[in-house]
């Protein structure tokens, strides 16, 4: 018993030591602050937060993501983002901007994927079908998962790049399982696979040959299609769990270009895992963004470009690098 009191005094009289002798502007580490993260998924893949949760990147960081559900569309994720009933959104690029414009204070966080030589959406007909070019698709029905999106706005893109009226098509919303089965029923004309829907695509083409009319990079070049949200007051209040989160998701993007098999496999878990069909991972293409997962400027300037030229913005009205996440904008306290 006196050896035991012994050391613990002993043990207490060299913490001690250790404190007084701690030069006076040492500060101790803290524990990280505690921060849940909700988001919606989307069926048929993973965001690159979910792909860094499964990797476990988020361990010992304080950040903890909860999937709340399913979004439809990227529009909708917004929506749950300015209603405060998720902390994180994800949409393309153009609605993005014209949730921004229309008073969501959101931060472009990280391009949560992009179009490129080996991804990027496709437009696809019947196979012997007398669409095959851009002007073909004026007086078309096309189905799309979400109208005010990437595939909304590549497709009025499009009809403009040859002269046509940006409304010259049809678009109706179709969920992505369900994409495959409207165009080979005929209930559409054209069918678009988003960079996304890769997973559904790649099954689609499984069951017999689809003619592609377009891809949106024919359209708009190599550029992120979408990005993952933050509010900007939620980042104010949260400055090193935004960091992390960011941070951690660009290192998930870098290791599905690294690993793309290894990639496929933890998709297909985590697709188990919600009660979808696993097989279709094996189709995933990548994400389609740059190495290192950095977005740059023109993957938002660009399409201000475009809404200012259709008067949906004001010249000079939003500016890339005020909307692109930038952690020096959000100093760590004790930084």
């Amino acid at each position: 018993m006196y050896f035991l009191r012994r050391n613990a005094m002993s043990a207490m009289a060299f913490t001690a030591g250790l404190l007084l002798g701690a030069p006076a502007n040492y500060v101790f580490a803290a524990e990280p602050e505690q921060v849940t993260i909700r988001y919606l998924a989307s069926q048929g893949g993973l965001s690159a937060h979910e792909l860094a949760d499964a990797l476990g990147y988020f361990k010992d960081t304080g950040v903890t993501l909860k999937d709340i559900g399913y979004a439809q569309g990227g529009p909708a994720s917004l929506f749950a983002l300015a209603s405060g009933d998720a902390e994180v959104g994800g949409a393309a690029t153009a609605a993005v901007l014209n949730s921004v414009a229309g008073g969501n204070d959101f931060v472009a966080a990280y391009a949560s994927n992009g179009i490129n030589k080996t991804t990027e959406s496709i437009f696809y007909t019947l196979d012997g079908s007398p669409i095959r070019s851009i002007k073909d698709i004026a007086g078309k029905t096309i189905a799309v998962n979400t109208l005010g999106a990437h595939l909304d706005y590549t497709v009025r893109e499009a009809l403009h790049s040859v002269g046509l009226p940006e409304n010259a098509a049809k678009l109706v919303v179709v969920p992505g399982p369900q994409l495959e089965q409207v165009l080979r029923s005929k209930q559409v004309d054209i069918a678009a696979f988003g960079y996304w829907q890769k997973t559904f695509e790649g099954a689609a083409l499984q069951n017999g040959p689809l003619q592609k009319v377009f891809g949106d990079t024919d359209v708009l070049g190599e550029i992120a299609g979408g990005f993952a949200v933050l509010r900007r007051d939620w980042i104010k209040e949260h400055p090193q769990a935004a960091k992390i989160f960011v941070e951690k998701s660009e290192a998930a993007l870098e290791y599905a270009r690294l690993h793309p098999d290894e990639t496929r496999a933890v998709i297909a878990k985590v697709l188990a895992s919600r009660g979808e069909n696993a097989d279709i991972a094996q189709y995933f293409t990548g994400y389609g963004v740059r190495e290192g997962g950095h977005a740059v400027s023109r993957d938002l300037q660009f399409w201000i470009d475009i809404l200012v030229r259709g008067g949906v913005l004001t010249q000079g009205q939003l500016k890339a690098e005020d909307i692109l996440y930038d952690p020096a904008n959000f100093p760590v306290a004790g930084n």
